[in-house]
């Protein structure tokens, strides 16, 4: 069965975050779980505030034992150098085959500031009236700075034979590169990058774009856009405003996947359906939106919002981590394939073919026979 109104199939993701364990091993089986119900990604979060496995070390050993998911960590950029960052991720797409990505996000807490020793954390609770809104801006300004940075350093590793330098026409050896020469607003990378290409070109590129500071970054440099909202008007005044910054940015907007993110509570099953709640659609809390319901009326909610146009699919946190995906891969997706809104299985092997991403060029080095 093919998807309303000629809408293509959903997308989903889902966070396997679990507070408290610190076993690789439970998240891996979450990851395996969710890779059994054909979700394109999964992400795993991080941060310099509190005591946790590195995201990126963890899915990295979980790659072996997956094949086809997505694998996105979150990646603090505030503390992290550009180069480092860059030679993490595109390692990450590497033994994962071509399924990585990050997903990008800032520091703002001065305790994580105080780990990393780095420099004082800019405030994400300013009002738009106060310094510290404007430090939060460039922060955010710096963030896309550094994905424009793994862009040409993934771009600036000759790994093909036949590759040739733009400028002089020189043939390029299977390891050759130019040095970055780039130079941001607070760092400059001079160097040569020491990782190989990695395997999809560039790893997706993840941004929460619900705050409206963090659009700019995500219209210019995000693969994919996740978006808070209680009712998909919200979401999908927001998913037009990224198009049209994408389009401003010289981007094509199709490239761009925007997924309504919101936190689903399935214990209590159909009986939570109330209003507010459940088949009443998602609440507002301190934490974003919060979905309590069922399997059945959550399958019935996210493909109104996607036959509405409001977005491309679904990012999916679960309240419970085992209880609730369990619940989303046998019942919610279950249903959402029976009615012919999600895949039943993996078309590719890339987390770019999932997504319905074309593969990026190579922006320095074109190939073709050698002369």
């Amino acid at each position: 069965m093919a998807a309303p109104h000629g809408r293509g199939l959903l997308h989903l993701a889902a966070a396997v975050d679990q507070e408290t364990v610190h076993d690789v091993s439970d998240h891996g089986e979450l990851v395996r779980l969710a890779e059994r119900g054909g979700f394109d990604f999964v992400t795993l979060g991080d941060t310099f505030a509190r005591p946790e496995p590195d995201a990126l070390a963890v899915l990295a050993r979980i790659a072996s034992t997956t094949t086809r998911i997505g694998l996105v960590p979150t990646v603090t950029v505030t503390h992290t150098e550009p180069f480092h960052l860059r030679a993490a991720v595109a390692t990450l797409d590497r033994v994962s085959r071509g399924r990585a990505g990050c997903r990008i996000d800032l520091s703002d807490t001065e305790g994580g500031a105080r780990n990393v020793g780095r420099r004082h954390a800019a405030s994400a609770d300013a009002s738009e009236h106060e310094p510290e809104h404007e430090a939060w801006d460039e922060a955010w300004d710096e963030a896309g700075q550094v994905a424009d940075l793994a862009d040409r350093l993934w771009d600036n590793r000759a790994v093909d034979a036949g590759t040739h330098d733009d400028a002089s026409g020189r043939p390029l050896g299977r390891d050759e590169a130019r040095p970055a020469g780039f130079e941001g607003d607070s760092f400059p990378v001079r160097g040569l990058p020491t990782v190989p290409r990695p395997s999809q070109g560039h790893p997706v590129t993840v941004v929460d774009a619900t705050d409206r500071r963090a659009r700019v970054a995500a219209a210019r440099c995000a693969d994919v856009a996740l978006v808070q909202g209680t009712n998909p008007a919200q979401v999908g005044a927001v998913r037009a405003e990224l198009h049209a910054s994408a389009l401003a940015h010289g981007r094509d907007p199709d490239e761009l996947r925007v997924l309504a993110a919101l936190t689903v509570d399935l214990g209590d099953g159909e009986r939570a359906a109330e209003p507010g709640h459940g088949g009443g659609g998602p609440r507002q809390t301190g934490q974003g939106p919060l979905y309590r319901g069922g399997p059945v009326d959550l399958a019935e909610l996210i493909a109104s919002w996607h036959e509405s146009g409001a977005a491309d699919g679904f990012h999916l946190t679960p309240a419970e981590p085992r209880r609730d995906l369990e619940r989303l891969v046998n019942g919610t997706v279950a249903l959402l394939q029976h009615r012919g809104l999600f895949r039943t299985f993996y078309p590719g092997s890339t987390l770019r073919e999932h997504l319905g991403l074309t593969r990026p060029a190579k922006r320095y080095a074109v190939t073709r026979e050698a002369p």
